[in-house]
C-alpha cells in the first residue's frame, strides 16, 4: 500500500503527460472517458470541453463522499469534530505523531492529507489542459469559448483555494503539462491567490447565472472570488463580490416549505433543504453550486456518501451501550422489531462531534437546525434499547437510552465512539444499497447562499461595521426560528459559530480556520487579547488557538481506550507537503511546511508564478 502510495503522489505532481492524467480519470458523466483519452482528438468541439469540465466536477465531488471520505480530514483539524475511531494506533488523534511528512497521509482510517494533495493538482492540471487548448478551438463560437473558460477558472481556483489554505505556499503550474517535469519550484500563497483572483474577475463577466444544475454558474465564481478577497484582506471587493450574488443573482435564501416532504407537518423547512431529491429542484434557490450523485446513473459514487456510517454515533458498536441491568442493549442489525439501524444508520463515529458542535454554540432554544421534536436533531436518549434477547427479559427493551444508571453507573463504555449526538436533517441519506442503512446517493451543497450572507458578514466585522454584520447573520438565524443577534454580540467568534450551526460538514472548515488565522496575522487585529504575524505564523496562530480554546478533546489532551491521545500543535496550521513528492522533485525545490522535518532545507518562496 505505502509503494502504490508513492508512486501514486509522483504522478499526480509530476503527471508524465497530458494523456496519461485525463485517461487515469473516471467521468462521472457521458460521454465515457474512453471517448477522451487524447486531447488532441477530443478537445476540438463543444461536447469535448464540457466532458472534461466534467472531469474536474467529479474530481471535486469525491471529496464528499464514500467510506472515510476525505471530507473528515477537514473537519477534525478543526473545533467541531475529531476522529472517533479508537480501536487502534494511526487514525489522526495524536497530531504530532500521526502528521508527518513521511508518514501513511491517504488511507481511509488515518487520514486523507495525501489526497487532497494528489486530488487538487488532478484537478488543476485537468483545467489547465480546458484553458490551454480552448483559443485553437476554432470550431466554437467565441461567445461559447468565454463561459467554457471561466467555468474552468473557476476549477482551477476552486483547487488552488483549497491547497493555499491545506498546504500554504505551494507550486502553481498553470500550463498543461505534456512532458515529465521536476522542476516545480514553490510560490507565495498570496501570489497564486490574486492570480485566481484576476481569472474569477474574467469568469464572472462570461459565465451566465442559470446552468445545469451541478455546472459552474456566475453565483459560483462569485462565491469563491469572495472567499478569495477575503483571504487577500480585500474586504471591500469580497463585500462587493457577495452583494452581486445576494442583489442580482437568481438566489435567494429559501423561506417555505418545498420538495418531496413539504405536506408533512412533522418536519419543517430545514428538514426540506436537505433531503437528497431537494437539493437540485428548480424551485430551490438556495443552492449556488453542488456536485450530483444519483444512484443508477453513469459515473454514480459506489456505495453512496455514507454519512450515517462516518458521522453518526457507533450506538452498536461492540455490545458498548449496556441496560442498567448490565445487558447488551443494541443490536446492529436492521429490519428487527424496534429498527434503529435502518432509522438512523449504523454509525461507526468515524467524524466524531464535538461538545462545542452540538452543545456550546446553540443559544436559542427555539433554533429549528437543533430541534429533537421534529427530528431534525438527535440525541442518543432518542434511540431505544433495540437487542432482540432484551424482550421479555430486560424490562429496558423498548425504552430510551440512557447514560447512567439511577445508581449513577456509566452504562456507555466509550462516550469518544458510541455517545454523542447529530445533525440527522443533514446527515440522513435513504440508502438502498447498504443494510443497515449507510447513507446512500445524494446530491451535495458546495456553496448556498445562506453561507454568501456569512461571508459578506465576517468582511463587515474585519472592517468593524458590526451592525451589517448582524443584518447580514441574522438573515440566517431567522430563517432557523433564533432572535435576532445585536451588533454588541457579533464577533468573528459569532460568525464562526453560525457558520458551524449552518454549514456543519458542508464548509471545508480545516480551511476556512486557516484562511482567518492569515487574515488575523496579516492584520494584526487581536483574538482574546492576542495578536499574530506572519513571521511566526507556524508558531503562533489564530487557527490553532481556537481549537485548543473550542475543541474539548485538544483542550484536556484527552485519551483514547486505546490509549492514544489528542494533541494538536501551532504547526499544524498548514499540512506537511507529502515526502514523496519533495523527494521526486529532483529539479527544484519544493519547500516544507514550517514545523516538519525537511523545512530547514527550504528556500525563499517564489513572489511570481513561472510555468
Amino acid at each position: 500500500m505505502h509503494k502504490i502510495y508513492k508512486i501514486t503522489i509522483l504522478l499526480s505532481l509530476l503527471c508524465i503527460t497530458t494523456i496519461g492524467f485525463i485517461s487515469c480519470k473516471k467521468s462521472w458523466l457521458a460521454p465515457k472517458p474512453e471517448s477522451f483519452y487524447s486531447p488532441d482528438n477530443t478537445l476540438v468541439n463543444v461536447a469535448g470541453f464540457k466532458a472534461a469540465l466534467a472531469a474536474c466536477a467529479s474530481n471535486l465531488r469525491n471529496e464528499y463522499y464514500g467510506d472515510g471520505m476525505p471530507f473528515i480530514s477537514e473537519l477534525i483539524f478543526s473545533e467541531v469534530s475529531v476522529e472517533g475511531t479508537d480501536d487502534k494506533t494511526g487514525p489522526a488523534q495524536n497530531m504530532d505523531v500521526q502528521i508527518k511528512p513521511d508518514a501513511n497521509l491517504n488511507s481511509v482510517d488515518f487520514n486523507h492529507i495525501g489526497w487532497y494533495w494528489i486530488q487538487e493538482y488532478v484537478g488543476i492540471r485537468e483545467a489547465n489542459t480546458v484553458i490551454g487548448r480552448l483559443p485553437a478551438a476554432t470550431a466554437i463560437p467565441d461567445s461559447v469559448k468565454n463561459i467554457l473558460m471561466g467555468q474552468a477558472y473557476f476549477y482551477r481556483a476552486f483547487d488552488y483555494y483549497r491547497l493555499t489554505h491545506q498546504f500554504g505556499d505551494v507550486p502553481c503550474p498553470t500550463k498543461e503539462v505534456s512532458s515529465a517535469k521536476v522542476d516545480y519550484a514553490t510560490v507565495k500563497r498570496e501570489v497564486i491567490l490574486t492570480r485566481m483572483k484576476q481569472d474569477l474577475e474574467t469568469a464572472v463577466k462570461y459565465v451566465p447565472w442559470v446552468t445545469d444544475k451541478g455546472d459552474v454558474n456566475r453565483g459560483a465564481c462569485y462565491h469563491l472570488l469572495a472567499k478569495i478577497d477575503l483571504a487577500l484582506g480585500l474586504f471591500d471587493d469580497a463585500i462587493t463580490a457577495t452583494t452581486a450574488i445576494i442583489n442580482a443573482g437568481p438566489f435567494k435564501l429559501m423561506t417555505s416549505r418545498f420538495g418531496e416532504d413539504a405536506g408533512n407537518n412533522a418536519h419543517n423547512l430545514t428538514w426540506d433543504l436537505h433531503r437528497p431529491n431537494n437539493k437540485s429542484l428548480s424551485i430551490n434557490t438556495e443552492g449556488i453550486f453542488l456536485v450530483t450523485d444519483r444512484l443508477g446513473n453513469a459515473g454514480a459514487f459506489a456505495g453512496g456518501i455514507k454519512t450515517m456510517r462516518n458521522c453518526v454515533a457507533g450506538a452498536s458498536l461492540g455490545g458498548n451501550i449496556k441496560t442498567p441491568a448490565g445487558n447488551v442493549g443494541m443490536s446492529a442489525s436492521a429490519n428487527i422489531e424496534i429498527d434503529m439501524m435502518q432509522t438512523y444508520g449504523r454509525g461507526i463515529g468515524r467524524c466524531r462531534s464535538t461538545p462545542y458542535h452540538y452543545k456550546d454554540i446553540w443559544d436559542d432554544p427555539n433554533d429549528l437546525r437543533h430541534d429533537s421534536a421534529s427530528g431534525n436533531w438527535v440525541y442518543m436518549e432518542n434511540l431505544r434499547y433495540s437487542s432482540p434477547a432484551l424482550k421479555g427479559v430486560d424490562p429496558s427493551y423498548g425504552q430510551r437510552l440512557q447514560l447512567y444508571s439511577s445508581s449513577g453507573t456509566l452504562l456507555c463504555l466509550d462516550t469518544l465512539r458510541d455517545w454523542f449526538s447529530w445533525p440527522h436533517y443533514k446527515l440522513y441519506i435513504p440508502d438502498v444499497e447498504n443494510t443497515p442503512m449507510q447513507g446512500g446517493h445524494t446530491d451535495w451543497y458546495i456553496f448556498r447562499i445562506a453561507e454568501t450572507y456569512l461571508l459578506r458578514a465576517e468582511a463587515y466585522v474585519w472592517k468593524g461595521d458590526m451592525a451589517s454584520a448582524a443584518a447580514d447573520i441574522n438573515m440566517v438565524r431567522t430563517r432557523a426560528k433564533c432572535a435576532p443577534y445585536t451588533a454588541a454580540n457579533i464577533s468573528i467568534g459569532t460568525i464562526l459559530d453560525e457558520r458551524a450551526r449552518e454549514l456543519y460538514f458542508e464548509e471545508p472548515r480545516k480551511c476556512e480556520l486557516t484562511r482567518m488565522a492569515y487574515i488575523f496575522a496579516k492584520t494584526g487585529q487581536s483574538y482574546n487579547g492576542k495578536s499574530y504575524t506572519t513571521a511566526n505564523f507556524s508558531t503562533s496562530n489564530f487557527m490553532i488557538d481556537r481549537i485548543l480554546e473550542k475543541n474539548l478533546f485538544y483542550k484536556t489532551n484527552f485519551v483514547t481506550v486505546h490509549g492514544d491521545q489528542f494533541r494538536i500543535s501551532q504547526y499544524h496550521v498548514l499540512w506537511p507537503i507529502p515526502q514523496d513528492a519533495i523527494l521526486a522533485n529532483t529539479g527544484g525545490r519544493i519547500n516544507q511546511n514550517i514545523g516538519y522535518s525537511g523545512s530547514s532545507s527550504n528556500v525563499a518562496p517564489l513572489d511570481a508564478i513561472k510555468d
